[in-house]
Formats: C-alpha cells, sequence, structure tokens
C-alpha cells in the first residue's frame, strides 16, 4: 500500500503542484484501508490532471524574419510568415535566401516592379503595411521597429532601370525608431554596388505621410518616405511605367541615373549582421 511517505517533493516545485500533493497524501493518509488498486486510480485521478497541465510547451521559437525562416530549414526564396509581434500575430513576408555567395536570408521589406499597387498612403497604412509579400508591398513601419531593434540589421537596396540595368547600395548598420519618434531612420557604413549613394542625406529623419507631413514634402512628392528637405531618393514615389519623369514624382535615386529618372524596380531588403 502507498503511504504518505512515498511522495518526496523536490526544491523549486510550483506552489500549484505542492498544494496538489497535500491533497493527494491527505486523501491517501485518511483512507488507510483502499485496496491497493484503488490507492492507486485514486492516485491516477488526482495527478493526472498536473502532469498534462504542466507539459512543457513548444521551445521552438517563432520566426522574428528570414534568418530565422532560413535557420528552420525552409531555404527556398519565397513567401512566408514571420512574428515581430509576437505568437498569434503573424506577418507574411518575401523572404529572398539568395545564394551561397551572397548569404541570403534577406527579410524584404519594400518591393516595387509594376504599379500595382499605390504607394500615396496615410500613416496608419505605412504603419501596418500594405500589398501583397508575393507582389509589390511594404511590410509596415511597426513591425520593420520591431525586427531591427532586436539585433543588429544591414540594409541593402536592388534598383533596375528600364534599360535592364541594376545596382545596389548597402549600408552596414540600419534601424528605426519607434512610432513615438515617427519612426526615425539610422543607418551608417555605405558600400556602393554601383547605384551611388543617396540616402545618408535621408538619415536621422522621422517618416512623413501626406497625413503626418510636417513640411509638405510627402504631398508634393506622393509618397511616404524619411524625407528632409525633401529628397535626394524617394523610393515609395509614384509608380511611372517609364523613366521619364521629375524630382517631385516618379521612384527616384539621384546617385544612380538622376533625379529625374524614374526607377523600374526596387527591392529594398535587411538581413541580421554577425
Amino acid at each position: 500500500m502507498l503511504s504518505t511517505s512515498s511522495f518526496v517533493v523536490h526544491r523549486g516545485a510550483s506552489s500549484h503542484l505542492l498544494l496538489h500533493l497535500e491533497i493527494v497524501a491527505r486523501v491517501l493518509k485518511d483512507s488507510p484501508h483502499l485496496p491497493r488498486t484503488g490507492n492507486m486510480l485514486l492516485l491516477l485521478f488526482l495527478v493526472l490532471p498536473l502532469v498534462v497541465e504542466s507539459a512543457p510547451a513548444s521551445t521552438d521559437p517563432l520566426p522574428l524574419d528570414c534568418e530565422d525562416v532560413y535557420n528552420s530549414g525552409s531555404v527556398s526564396t519565397g513567401v512566408y510568415n514571420i512574428y515581430p509581434g509576437g505568437a498569434g500575430k503573424p506577418v507574411q513576408v518575401y523572404c529572398d535566401m539568395g545564394c551561397d555567395e551572397d548569404r541570403g536570408r534577406w527579410t524584404v521589406f519594400q518591393r516595387r516592379m509594376d504599379g500595382s499597387v499605390n504607394f500615396y498612403r496615410p500613416w496608419d497604412e505605412y504603419k501596418n503595411g500594405f500589398g501583397n509579400a508575393s507582389g509589390e508591398y511594404w511590410l509596415g513601419l511597426q513591425n520593420i521597429f520591431l525586427i531591427t531593434n532586436r539585433g543588429k540589421y544591414e540594409l541593402r537596396i536592388y534598383m533596375e532601370d528600364f534599360e535592364r540595368g541594376s545596382v545596389y547600395a548597402h549600408y552596414t548598420s540600419f534601424y528605426i525608431d519607434s512610432e513615438t519618434y515617427r519612426y526615425k531612420l539610422h543607418i551608417s557604413g555605405f558600400i556602393n554596388g554601383g547605384a551611388g549613394e543617396s540616402l545618408n542625406y535621408h538619415g536621422e529623419n522621422m517618416f512623413a505621410t501626406y497625413d503626418k507631413d510636417t513640411n509638405n514634402c510627402a504631398v508634393v512628392n506622393n509618397g511616404g518616405y524619411w524625407f528632409n528637405n525633401c529628397l535626394v531618393s524617394n523610393l515609395n514615389g509614384l509608380y511611372k511605367w517609364t523613366s521619364a519623369s521629375t524630382q517631385s514624382t516618379g521612384i527616384i535615386w539621384c546617385g544612380w541615373k538622376n533625379c529625374g529618372y524614374s526607377l523600374k524596380t526596387t527591392v529594398m531588403k535587411m538581413r541580421r549582421f554577425f
């Protein structure tokens, strides 16, 4: 027959567990004449709920970015769910897994290629994201903030013109502040991939949209961006379907073509930096 001395409670056990075991011990003590089988059934009945309740949940962390997606075994370029806002808040993102030489694992947060998505949007939409991760889209400032403030990130901006040329600009450090500071941009460590430099001018500036615009730059230039006074780049301007543009409209990167050339394709992507 089981006795109360059969229970050894280890140091560190939860108070809930201790209370439950005390109840089990008391019942067994008060029922000395129960047959052995009855003791066992009673013990099982009382302890089984505890075992189920205390079973450890899955310890596999939810992916924060495409680095985590890759490390979980999904190594192909494509659309995946990430969780910068935690469990229950999946966000679709396009992961550019690249090649061995590049190391890939890029988390794409902006993509323009065909003009199918309007980028002249209000603050809340730039904050939360819009478009479709399989095509043109913006991941959302809040998601970018949550990701870049949990580690060191680098930024690469890929661009194509209408003559089949392609270049990039690379920054070895990239993050943005919270909404309290209007997602102010911080970049450094420029590396020229043929595009020239056209983002440092916008560094240390807050994001602006047409409904939250201190200097009218978002209204004049038809898109949300980290405007200075006003721009030497605007990757969120109007899509033109042609290279002809002006500095005030179009998808602009003055350092490559000129301030009057509207680009065909842009991809803004970030990657954890080790």
